[in-house]
């Protein structure tokens, strides 16, 4: 693929086919990934690459502890609820999603299947962990290159055919996710990539959410009309 068909053409993708994701095409995605930029070079990133069995008991730990009323530990901070701008935007997206899935608004248990779906990391056949050396907590370079190496993840997937959607929910519990993939001491979790080859006829698959335009989002100094 051009940049820009990958680019343009990438979206979130929350259903899977069940067909294995060969080891190598994996690292072959995180060799691109790891070319993003870094804050001086640091290159925090470390990636925890999961599937079998060991993902399947991640997603029945995190299922189940979420449904008991366990709270969430996610190790990263996620500040206030969004409100605002912000608040319309992630409404927007799941008005999309819901849609496309034929979920009513007053539906309940449709709508619990689906954020289980994201507790389950979108029942994909890979997750990937993105952590951080916990040396380097409390900068916040460190997050920021994190999210680069993320983006760099996602873009290289899809360039390979692959989908893939970064998420919070399938790392809500984390001791379930560190006792199961095995997560050194030494770092800390960040986020949770699902990961593997797209399933046409999931219908949210199709939904591609609205971006800013470069005049809300740009502010340009110095340049003449």
């Amino acid at each position: 693929m051009q940049f820009d068909d990958v680019i343009l053409g990438r979206r979130s993708i929350r259903g899977y086919k069940p067909d294995p994701v060969p080891r190598a095409l994996i690292e072959e995605i995180i060799g691109l990934a790891m070319r993003a930029p870094s804050s001086m070079n640091t290159q925090p990133w470390n990636f925890y690459v999961i599937t079998g069995e060991p993902l399947n008991k991640i997603r029945a730990g995190n299922t189940e502890r979420m449904v008991a009323g366990v709270p969430q530990s996610r190790e990263f901070r996620t500040g206030q609820p969004f409100a605002g701008p912000h608040r319309d935007r992630q409404v927007g997206v799941a008005k999309q999603l819901f849609s496309a899935m034929g979920i009513a608004r007053d539906d309940k248990e449709m709508r619990q299947d689906w954020v289980l779906r994201g507790f389950r990391q979108f029942d994909a056949p890979v997750c990937v962990i993105v952590t951080y050396d916990r040396v380097l907590d409390g900068s916040d370079d460190t997050p920021f290159d994190c999210g680069a190496v993320a983006t760099a993840l996602v873009n290289a997937a899809w360039s390979r055919g692959l989908g893939a959607v970064i998420n919070s929910q399938g790392i809500m519990q984390s001791p379930v996710v560190r006792e199961h993939a095995g997560i050194a001491d030494d770092q800390v979790i960040m986020k949770s990539i699902a990961l593997g080859w797209p399933d046409e006829s999931f219908p949210a698959n199709a939904v591609v959410s609205e971006r800013k335009s470069v005049e809300e989002a740009t502010v340009f100094v110095g340049f003449g009309d």
